[in-house]
């Protein structure tokens, strides 16, 4: 085999990503609090765009543009009047924004209240802030403190300790002894049982402020700790040969522990769900409304119309950045326009086919793929995916993630349906269950059957693991 050095000549085809198309893509798949957020960070980085009150046409814009300049190559030795540029900022700029009362972007001191201090928000004391007053307040020695301070800080927000012993003496170059004692000071601290290594610990750690060390509660908390997750009581009083009367006592009482003693310093931020498109229905159908509440309408800014149709007034650098800026600023609302063309689009093949849902409820939902609505809308199965990622649909059923409406058929001897409506249904009937006698998996397998589904019991316990539905034992409820 002879090895050489040639040249050679292939055409060849390749499909190339663009800057304009990989944004593009990324707008198409972003939710709406972050489309918000995408695009207040443009407007801060791009001088071109700013907020409109009226409605902006992207392809008479682009026609305007061409129109009324042209971007021409520029000349090296082109230079900039400065004495120009700055009269223009200074007579044009804040001439244009000076309707609103302002001076040179400044109001007036004696039209504005300053704020209370009563409107300022103090910071929630956390479970660390709470632990660390406690152990400032002991009597116990600076070294004990000092370990016990970063016990805390090794806590989860649950309360639990999140490293061994063995790590914080290695870590704090200490004595196990030492850390022992700062870690019996933190557990004595409120609330009661935090700084548990594991549930068995922490729900010890609530007896002894209850007095209940010794008793019964205690052994089974010791002993029984999978018989009381598994709910198995009678084994539990078969163990220590009493009546159920006083397990079930002792079970109530351990039923009052808290698991996470931590969780009621946490900061709970609730996180709400707004939805990107409303399905209202009406006489003539069903209507659907891109929702643009809070989302701020672009357009290119007319004062930088201004600026780059002076010829002379930059340098080369300078003019090429606007014309770079001015680029970017269209392909952003063409690609704004493309995304709600793309969303609505979508959303009206969804109703299309998920009729029976809109029309009776989250029963008669029909199985549904994102092959099926590209191959009907002639798009690519990811273009697809890409829309229906982390977005929400609100209708008069409530408020629904894309994807709930995209299920697998499931073949259940008499025809077809959709799995998702194979899980409403199986959560309906827990729901409707004993609490004293729940439903085992294959008694579920048969109520199906009597509706005229026909499934396995594996398929059922996969469902209800699914929903997070604890199983027949661990349902029982026993007063």
């Amino acid at each position: 085999m002879v090895l050489e050095n040639r040249l050679e000549i292939r055409l060849t085809q390749k499909l190339i990503l663009t800057p304009q198309l990989q944004q593009a893509m990324k707008l198409l798949q972003l939710p709406q609090l972050e489309l918000l957020q995408a695009l207040s960070q443009e407007m801060i980085e791009n001088p071109f765009l700013e907020e409109s009150l009226e409605e902006m046409n992207t392809e008479e814009l682009t026609r305007e543009e061409k129109e009324s300049f042209e971007i021409e190559e520029i000349n090296e030795d082109t230079e900039a009047p400065l004495e120009r540029l700055m009269n223009f900022i200074v007579d044009d700029y804040f001439e244009e924004r000076g309707s609103d009362g302002r001076d040179l972007g400044y109001f007036n001191p004696g039209t504005v209240t300053p704020p209370s201090f009563e409107q300022f928000l103090t910071k929630k004391q956390d479970l660390y802030d709470h632990l660390l007053w406690q152990l400032r307040l002991s009597t116990e020695s600076e070294e004990i403190r000092k370990i016990g301070e970063n016990i805390i800080g090794n806590l989860d927000e649950n309360g639990y300790l999140l490293v061994s012993i063995e790590e914080l003496a290695e870590q704090m170059n200490t004595d196990i002894s030492k850390v022992e004692q700062a870690l019996r000071l933190v557990q004595s601290f409120d609330p009661s049982g935090v700084c548990a290594r594991d549930l068995k610990e922490c729900l010890l750690l609530q007896l002894e402020p209850l007095n209940l060390k010794g008793t019964l509660i205690e052994k089974i908390i010791i002993n029984n700790i999978e018989e009381l997750e598994k709910k198995k009581y009678k084994k539990i009083a078969h163990h220590y040969k009493i009546p159920l009367t006083d397990v079930m006592a002792a079970i109530r009482i351990i039923e009052g522990l808290e698991p996470k003693p931590g969780r009621n310093f946490a900061s709970t931020k609730t996180n709400y769900i707004v939805p990107d498109v409303f399905v209202t229905k009406t006489p003539d159908g069903y209507q659907i409304i891109l929702n643009d509440d809070g989302m701020p309408k672009l357009r290119i800014s007319s004062l930088y119309k201004k600026l780059i149709r002076q010829k002379d007034a930059f340098l080369k650098e300078e003019k090429q950045f606007m014309i770079e800026k001015l680029r970017s600023a269209i392909a952003l609302l063409k690609s704004l326009e493309q995304r709600d063309r793309t969303i609505y689009r979508v959303t009206e093949t969804i109703v299309e086919l998920q009729m029976d849902f809109f029309d009776k409820g989250r029963d008669y939902i029909n199985p549904l793929t994102l092959k099926d609505v590209a191959s009907k809308l002639n798009m690519h199965e990811s273009t697809i995916s890409r829309v229906t990622s982390n977005k929400y649909l609100s209708c008069q059923h409530g408020i629904f993630s894309f994807r709930y409406f995209f299920s697998n058929a499931l073949d259940t001897g008499t025809g077809k349906i959709s799995s998702t409506s194979v899980k409403n249904t199986i959560k309906k009937i827990i729901e409707e269950e004993d609490p004293k006698n729940p439903l085992s998996d294959q008694k579920i397998v048969d109520i199906l059957k009597n509706k005229g589904i026909i499934v396995a019991r594996r398929t059922v316990a996969k469902y209800r693991e699914e929903l997070k539905i604890l199983p027949q034992a661990q349902r029982r409820k026993i007063s």
